[in-house]
């Protein structure tokens, strides 16, 4: 019995771990969006997160740690939506399952997670504490994005080009992403977006754009 209780214990400390942590990663990534760089202390993360200054501390020693920690959290939150958001869509011809994948990529790079990550590439280019915590995470996020993008489009990777096809929709949607930081510029992207991927489906098919 007493053994059992122990266990009980142990997975309810565990239990309550996890939720603080998740509470401070999301409440760094609200602070991020809404306060940039600048504005996001660690002392302004926990009053948000509703947890001890002392906690933050056990999880995360520094505001780097912890906001890395964020924005990586937010991009395996992000990714599992649009996996799952990507088997919703309708079959229809090749045609239109990739133009709507491209508009959830899209969409995908015009979310919060952009924005926060944003700010930690700018951030990270003149902190070179930071930038050893920001450079990794980005080439994992880069790697998972463009192995989903692979998956979601078909894309043959051992045909020639086709890699690089593949990443010149990421970059590009990522500067779309760029361009609506201080404006509103989801009309313009749904256009580029719908003639991207007319060109998109001719080159994955191997023919002239």
């Amino acid at each position: 019995m007493t053994t059992e209780t122990g266990q009980r214990e142990t997975r309810r400390q565990a239990d309550r771990s996890r939720e603080t942590r998740r509470k401070l990663l999301e409440a760094t990534v609200e602070c991020l969006v809404e306060r940039g760089w600048a504005g996001t202390t660690t002392t302004l993360v926990a009053e948000r997160a509703g947890v001890s200054r002392g906690a933050q501390l056990h999880h995360f020693r520094t505001r780097g740690e912890l906001v890395a920690a964020a924005v990586e959290h937010l991009g395996a939150e992000s990714v599992s939506d649009l996996r799952e958001r990507a088997r919703r869509v309708d079959g229809g011809t090749p045609g239109e399952r990739i133009g709507a994948v491209v508009a959830l990529i899209a969409d995908f790079y015009a979310s919060d997670l952009f924005t926060a990550a944003l700010e930690l590439w700018v951030a990270a280019r003149t902190d070179p504490e930071l930038k050893t915590v920001v450079v990794p995470l980005e080439a994992r996020l880069g790697r998972e994005t463009h192995r989903l993008a692979v998956e979601l489009l078909g894309a043959d990777e051992a045909r020639p080009g086709v890699r690089e096809t593949v990443q010149a929709t990421l970059d590009l949607v990522r500067g779309l992403a760029l361009a609506n930081q201080l404006t509103d510029d989801g009309r313009r992207r749904d256009r580029i977006v719908r003639h991207w991927s007319h060109v998109l489906e001719a080159l994955l098919e191997g023919r002239a754009p």
